[in-house]
């Protein structure tokens, strides 16, 4: 029977922990004010009830010492989940994480497993500088063994977060929080999505953005717009970036002709130049345009809300992007309605 239960991005995370807190004992979850009242926004609503403070508790301010507290538990035989409040913090745990956690399975041939699940936050939400407001996706996913997601649905952010919580290796969960609100059809029971695949989430056939995390709502909004001109938008969610699924990607680039990479984090040195160098070495002659990168702009983070608004590429950029590449005139888009922190995105995935 088709699924039609509703729920949101925020709560499906919820249900996977408290679904497999169940299952497995081993599990734990800590970090930062993860057991004060607002409970990671909303995710970790009812778990210090239900599993206590010994499996849900919140720990002093010290990135490197919780990631060496999660790295050794996971060493030891437990599977602890460790969230971070905002991505730009857990650099400060850099050493345990790429020195010591991420190559511990290669450097024990294979004889030590680190079943450590990270949680972070990224993403812009009321003007919040330079320090708030980073993604590092690619980063991260530059440190052999250590797997990255970005989920931008309610069924992946369920999916992704068990299939990580069950993986043997330690997995990176990248949670913006303006997807929080919005809201899709979960199962209730148990399931998992498998990592190192990405997902076609509106399929399409003259034009194709590969997207990561929010810029799926942009490619989703730009889409809505060029339908109107008869332009068919296939949008592509990463949504793995270690392992990076680039053959889907590939594919849909041979189909379409036309590729945007549409990244949420900088342009240089960034996931958008490896989706690029990998999409050419396969099919270059194939393709009916040279691909077209979209990412922050390049500087640090601004505060005020109108150079935020021009730091930030959107559902606008990814238009003005497309009419160019399709050689369209420039459409009027002051009726069209973009989402931000006051209007936020509820669906529809």
């Amino acid at each position: 029977m088709e699924n039609k239960r509703i729920i949101s991005y925020c709560k499906a995370i919820n249900e996977a922990l408290y679904q497999e807190m169940e299952r497995d004992e081993r599990i734990f979850v800590y970090g930062l004010d993860v057991a004060d009242h607002k409970r990671t926004f909303g995710s970790g609503e009812g778990l210090l009830e239900r599993f206590g403070p010994k499996r849900y508790f919140s720990t002093p301010l010290s990135e490197d010492a919780m990631m060496g507290l999660g790295g050794g538990g996971a060493v030891a035989g437990l599977r602890p989940i460790n969230v971070h409040i905002r991505v730009d913090f857990l650099l400060l745990s850099m050493n345990q994480l790429a020195n010591m956690i991420a190559p511990i399975r290669y450097g024990s041939d294979g004889k030590l497993s680190v079943p450590l699940v990270i949680r972070a936050i990224i993403g812009r939400g009321w003007g919040q500088g330079f320090q708030h407001s980073k993604t590092l996706q690619s980063v991260f996913a530059h440190i052999p063994g250590l797997k990255v997601v970005m989920p931008t649905t309610p069924y992946d952010a369920k999916g992704l977060l068990i299939s990580a919580i069950r993986d043997n290796n330690p997995v990176l969960i990248l949670e913006h929080r303006l997807l929080y609100w919005q809201k899709g059809r979960v199962p209730e029971e148990p399931f998992t999505v498998p990592l190192g695949q990405a997902n076609v989430l509106r399929p399409g056939t003259d034009i194709t953005i590969a997207a990561t995390s929010w810029m799926n709502v942009e490619a989703y909004t730009a889409a809505r717009i060029m339908e109107k001109r008869s332009v068919d938008v296939e949008i592509i969610d990463i949504r793995s970036i270690a392992p990076l699924d680039d053959k889907l990607v590939t594919e849909s680039a041979i189909k379409t002709g036309h590729l945007i990479v549409a990244d949420y984090d900088w342009i240089n040195c960034g996931l958008s130049a490896e989706i690029t160098a990998r999409v050419y070495e396969k099919c270059m002659h194939q393709l009916k345009s040279p691909i077209t990168r979209i990412g922050f702009a390049p500087t640090p983070c601004p505060t005020t809300r109108p150079l935020e608004n021009l730091f930030y590429p959107g559902a606008e950029t990814l238009v003005r992007v497309i009419e160019q590449k399709l050689g369209l005139e420039r459409a009027d888009l002051s009726e069209e309605e973009f989402f931000s922190y006051e209007n936020k995105f509820r669906g529809p995935f």
